[in-house]
């Protein structure tokens, strides 16, 4: 990779991280629960998209950053490495379903294929980290694993919006200009 397509990818990286920064703090609804302060966001949403528009590598930084710092800077600072975790994993799994289905050909199928991967992933990560942090104030592990089921309102809230929203969005920015080899990613 030359250094011009180095710096674009750079830029497109930070570009997306404050987008999702941007996407959380601005559009979120909070929703009460026993573990943890869920609330629906489009931060995983463009997480999402920045992995399959930038790559496995420049789009897991995307998400972690601007997950990260949202959490770091809304009182979410001592579980944001979780956050961070969770969202490396979830490019990672996107990154794998998105190359499972070739990165040229796009049907709807297909991009659909990948977002509900991608929110069938959210909604495990969330659990395991609600699991997490509820281990971490004292809780026993059945009552930490019980509580953690009856939190994943917003998760799944998260989940289908992504499995709905990231092909069309997908679609529209594939319109507009914005691909994997325009954007440095094959």
């Amino acid at each position: 990779m030359g250094r011009s397509e180095h710096l674009k990818k750079l830029v497109f990286t930070g570009l997306f991280a404050a987008i999702i920064f941007i996407g959380i703090s601005v559009l979120r609804i909070p929703l009460p629960a026993i573990v943890g302060r869920p609330f629906i966001h489009f931060g995983n949403i463009l997480t999402v998209l920045a992995v399959m528009l930038l790559g496995f590598g420049y789009g897991a930084a995307a998400g972690a950053i601007g997950l990260g710092l949202f959490d770091i800077l809304n009182g979410y600072a001592a579980t944001a490495w979780l956050t961070v975790i969770e969202a490396i994993i979830l490019a990672a799994m996107v990154n794998l379903s998105f190359k499972s289905i070739g990165y040229t050909e796009h049907s709807l199928a297909k991009l659909y294929w990948v977002s509900f991967v991608a929110g069938l992933t959210k909604i495990i990560t969330s659990w395991c980290t609600d699991v997490i942090e509820a281990l971490m104030v004292g809780t026993t592990l059945k009552v930490a694993m019980i509580g953690s089921f009856t939190s994943l309102l917003a998760a799944t809230i998260n989940a289908v919006a992504c499995v709905v929203l990231v092909p069309l969005l997908y679609r529209i920015l594939t319109q507009v200009g914005f691909n994997r080899r325009r954007l440095g990613s094959l």
